[in-house]
């Protein structure tokens, strides 16, 4: 009898051992497809922000800073940056953006014109993907990353290694009313 109840118990142990250990390989796939699919949202940006820029050169030639710490980073090789840096470049991104956007909000003829209007449309709209997207990655990494730390599942993360996934989180920078003011 006793045997049957070490073998009942250890059947068990190992089927919450192996419902563990594959819920943590769906949770990490899950945040794995919430990364690359904001990833692609925000390489769409990254692709348009060199013909937005063109544009809003030639009217705002005084607003040489916003333009150029945009084009700095803008520069840098999208393919070979890494996730954590993905998402540092997009907070920057994310506040030179609204810079130039604000900024282009006090020029008539830069507001009128057609290509500046349509780029600021497909901007506006990988804008609110992205933000549905970091909505996704934010719900799958607490999932993963509540498992991670709650007793016993926490026993198994150890065991094999699997880690918290750091959240996408607006910055204080974003926070802030960007204040706009021309010579």
């Amino acid at each position: 009898m006793a045997l049957y109840l070490i073998l009942g118990a250890t059947g068990i142990l190992l089927l919450y051992f192996f419902a563990t250990y594959n819920s943590f390989i769906r949770l990490r796939n899950s945040v794995q497809e919430g990364f690359a699919t904001m990833d692609v949202y925000l390489k769409k940006r990254w692709d348009l922000l060199p013909n937005l820029l063109e544009i809003v050169k030639g009217y705002m030639r005084h607003e040489s800073d916003v333009l150029k710490s945009i084009v700095e980073l803008r520069n840098l090789s999208y393919d070979k940056i890494s996730q954590s840096d993905k998402m540092e470049m997009n907070d920057k991104l994310a506040t030179g953006i609204a810079r130039l956007m604000a900024v282009a909000e006090n020029h008539p003829d830069l507001k009128a014109s057609k290509n500046f209007s349509d780029l600021s449309l497909q901007l506006s709209k990988a804008e609110e993907d992205i933000a549905h997207a970091r909505k996704y990655y934010n719900a799958v990494v607490k999932r993963l990353n509540t498992q991670v730390e709650m007793f016993p599942s926490n026993l198994v993360a150890k065991m094999f290694g699997f880690k918290q996934f750091p959240l996408f989180e607006a910055k204080d920078s974003e926070r802030e009313n960007i204040q706009v003011q021309l010579p």
